[in-house]
């Protein structure tokens, strides 16, 4: 498969990745790299020298096993472990699915959950979607064709049409979920076609003392003693083609699934880990670095902190607002201690001088007109941080709200329908409107009046604090400039709005999809003032993207050739498409005379047990691992239970769910975490610290046999 387009700047990245490859061949460890399928075939040696029994050119055929196996899930990664669609994913990606089924008088999230049958199975929320790889093509020529010789929004405009056209023509297939995605920075382009299956339905999960055990203490730690598993199962309609939720539907048979190992890993075993990572961003500039840990990272920190302030007081003032906000409460704590381990991790690596410097270096080495392109894409980058205090809080006005949100986004719908829908705004055309309405019917069990009021509070504060140049004048008419001005303004949209009651949601949904007049509600009435100052900002947004996705190429031609001339590897950053690391288990050592072991068991349970949350492990569990009845499932070397366990992979945000395959690709664990040291390789590989944490799948066949037992599902796993 060619990786790379041909044009000049592209030629030379071509030249240069396959130059890269080259040079890995001599080299046995794996460690930095989440590359694609396709690209594993060029790494056959290495791979066979770090010890995998497979066939590597297998791995590049995402239709096959054991890749095929491996899926989109929520906002993770998922894979197939029974062949009837059971889905393995982690606890927290899982969480909302549990929380969505939980209330206060049945709370799943305390108690866990293990359906009798297939019948006891609970519906996941309606906006929970699994997504299986079915196709990977280039389609770089056909993205592209169009926008050359255009820049900025004309640029944009040409690459978004094509994408959107592809994306079109792809989904004439009924039941197909489509996407065009960029890789190299704007350099090449893959059409992606999966299958969206939209019927899942929680099956097991742990208690949250097990499968949250630590919470935010633990989170991003090692030692870790979390059994962060879930078991979901997807279900199609009787024709086999995805479908919406129905009790005609039966489960979904995929077209392979990953058996789970007999035995486990032990230290330096070969490991290799298939999943989705989220968004990486080693390939930035040295002043995309410098913003990112002088201004992004602590005013991410800062906002999250408040946010969480405001939600934990609501839990403690309600049972039912804790339950309510536990899924976004727990997504906050995530985020913000990432953003405050990934400050503290790019500081300690001193990232930035040495993406500096090493930039510099290569600048020397690029030719005249190359550089007058990167020149201008420090201008365009210089202009979108001189508003980054405005978006970063007009973007979570978006995406901490509920209400708010649904307002806006039914106003943006109602525009969108009156155009064609290959003209309409990715988000609102009619391949979305099941994930809108799902949105929309979700709406009922996350949301509560005066939390949101006050998320909107602290939000809006920190909006009427910015300086003039940032400001909009349709929120400054709609909120005011003073804290008095704006709690009026709150409280008379919460006390008269309708859209709290889901038939009124879904009634102005049936308006918006068809473009016709919203019903009048003061909420629908503020995102009609609203919208269009948005509209107009992302306008602007367009315009700069547009630019980075013409310039940022001349960037990536150049690092190519750098990287090159030193013999690194080159593999694109990650973006939500299907990656694979290797490497294999092995132990930390942070600091000066601090060694950690890369296996934990079942005693750091109990030395962590302090009966209060987070370290209050269930009784049953305790009870077991006083018993010391560990069976097949114990570390023969240990002569205990295991539970986690480290590896080298490259990972990122995204990876979590990822299943991790031995040396004979059978599963022995499930990703779920990086440890603190580590948190930064989103923008930052460091060698010494970058490590993944895992649930030992023996820990999960344990609990699974002997503390929770679900007999039924380990049969059906092949256990």
């Amino acid at each position: 498969m060619t990786l790379i387009p041909p044009t000049p700047a592209r030629h030379a990245l071509a030249r240069a990745t396959f130059a890269c490859l080259a040079l890995l061949a001599g080299h046995a460890a794996a460690d930095e790299g989440m590359w694609m399928p396709a690209q594993l075939p060029q790494l056959a040696a290495q791979l066979r020298e770090a010890g995998y029994a497979g066939d590597p050119a297998a791995l590049a055929d995402l239709t096959g096993a054991p890749l095929n196996a491996v899926v989109r899930a929520g906002g993770g990664t998922g894979a197939f472990v029974s062949a009837d669609g059971l889905v393995l994913t982690n606890h927290h990606v899982a969480f909302g699915v549990i929380q969505y089924n939980s209330t206060p008088a049945r709370n799943l999230i305390d108690d866990g959950y293990v359906a009798a049958d297939r019948g006891g199975e609970l519906p996941a929320n309606p906006d929970f979607r699994v997504l299986v790889t079915v196709g990977f093509d280039r389609v770089t020529d056909q993205v592209l064709g169009a926008a050359r010789g255009k820049d900025g929004r004309a640029y944009y405009d040409a690459v978004d049409a094509a994408g959107k056209r592809i994306v079109a023509e792809c989904e004439r297939e009924a039941g197909v979920r489509c996407s065009v995605a960029n890789m190299y920075s704007g350099t090449d382009f893959y059409r992606i076609r999966q299958l969206e299956l939209r019927d899942l339905r929680l099956a097991y999960a742990p208690p949250r003392a097990i499968g949250n055990f630590g919470d935010e203490i633990d989170n991003f730690m090692w030692p870790r003693h979390t059994g962060d598993f879930t078991l979901l199962r997807a279900y199609v309609g009787k024709d086999g083609r995805p479908a919406a939720h129905s009790p005609d539907n039966v489960p979904y048979q995929p077209p392979s699934h990953l058996q789970v190992a007999s035995d486990g890993p032990r230290e330096g075993d070969f490991a290799m880990l298939a999943g989705y990572p989220g968004v990486t961003y080693r390939h930035r500039t040295a002043a995309e670095f410098a913003e990112q840990v002088e201004w992004t990272l602590p005013a991410r920190v800062e906002v999250f902190d408040r946010l969480i302030a405001v939600i934990e007081q609501a839990g403690r003032d309600s049972a039912q607002a804790k339950t309510l906000y536990a899924s976004q409460l727990q997504s906050l704590k995530n985020n913000r201690k990432r953003a405050a381990g990934e400050l503290e991790g790019l500081r300690r690596s001193d990232a930035v001088r040495l993406r500096r410097e090493d930039e510099q270096a290569m600048l020397a080495h690029t030719a005249a007109g190359q550089r007058r392109d990167l020149a201008a894409l420090d201008r365009v980058l210089d202009g979108a941080s001189a508003v980054r205090e405005r978006d970063q809080v007009l973007g979570l006005l978006a995406t901490q709200t509920q209400l708010l949100r649904s307002a806006l986004q039914l106003e943006r719908l109602r525009l969108e329908a009156a155009r064609p829908d290959a003209q309409r705004e990715s988000g609102y055309q009619a391949r979305d409107l099941a994930l809108i309405e799902g949105t929309l019917r979700q709406v009922q069990r996350r949301y509560d009046p005066q939390v949101e009021k006050a998320l909107l509070r602290a939000l809006l504060a920190r909006y009427q604090a910015l300086p003039d140049a940032q400001r909009v004048p349709e929120f400054d008419a709609a909120f005011g400039r003073t804290a008095g001005e704006l709690d009026q303004a709150l409280a008379a949209l919460y006390a008269g709005t309708t859209l709290g009651d889901e038939a009124v949601r879904l009634a102005r949904f049936a308006e918006a999809r068809e473009g016709r007049r919203l019903q009048a509600d003061p909420l629908l009435a503020l995102a009609a003032r609203l919208v269009p100052a948005q509209l107009r900002l992302e306008d602007e947004r367009k315009a700069r993207d547009g630019e980075l996705l013409r310039l940022r190429p001349a960037y990536m031609a150049a690092l190519a050739a750098w990287r090159e001339r030193q013999g690194r590897p080159l593999y694109p950053d990650a973006n939500g498409t299907l990656r694979v690391s290797y490497g294999r288990l092995e132990r930390l050592q942070p600091r000066d005379a601090v060694t950690y072991a890369p296996v934990t068991t079942v005693a750091g349970i109990a030395q962590k047990h302090t009966g209060q949350v987070p370290f209050d492990a269930p009784a049953p569990l305790l009870a077991a691992i006083a018993r010391g009845d560990f069976g097949g499932t114990a570390d023969a070397a240990l002569g205990t239970q295991p539970v986690n366990f480290l590896t080298n992979l490259d990972t990122t945000g995204g990876n979590s769910g990822s299943p991790v395959l031995n040396a004979r690709g059978e599963l022995v664990g499930l990703n779920f975490d990086s440890n603190w040291e580590a948190v930064s390789a989103s923008w930052w590989f460091d060698p010494r610290y970058k490590r993944a944490i895992h649930v030992d799948m023996r820990y999960m066949r344990w609990l699974m046999g002997e503390v929770y037992p679900a007999p039924h599902l380990l049969r059906e796993m092949g256990l």
